[in-house]
């Protein structure tokens, strides 16, 4: 027996039991899969962040520095953000914010758009 599957056989409906539960299948093409794909069509650079986060404010900073016009979207302070993570979960393989979309595409999060940034892949993508 798996040591995931004996925590499992002696958790009940407790702690553990949330983080070894599977998640719920994600409908990538109903409303809330829809909202976030015209979001991130909707502008060239497009945050996914949570206000309180340091590598959400790092991702911005870059931008902001670059003075690049981009698009937030506060998922802490959506009713709908945790649904939201879902979908960007199954879109880039991340639940973590930020998640950057530059282009319609995933750059990933604070660090590497940072990075990106610092050897001067980002100003290229951009162009």
């Amino acid at each position: 027996m798996t040591c995931s599957a004996k925590i499992a056989k002696h958790a009940n409906f407790g702690f553990l039991s949330f983080f070894l539960s599977k998640p719920e299948p994600v409908d990538m093409s109903g409303p809330v899969a829809t909202l976030v794909k015209e979001m991130i069509a909707s502008d060239e650079v497009v945050i996914f962040s949570k206000a309180y986060c340091p590598y959400c404010d790092m991702a911005k900073e870059v931008f902001d520095k670059m003075k690049v016009k981009y698009t937030v979207i506060e998922l802490d302070r959506r009713s709908d953000g945790d649904q939201f993570q879902d979908v960007l979960n199954v879109m880039t393989g991340a639940r973590s914010v930020p998640r950057v979309f530059v282009k319609g595409k995933c750059i990933g999060g604070g660090t590497d758009t940072k990075s990106l940034y610092q050897c001067g892949r980002l100003q290229a993508m951009l162009d």
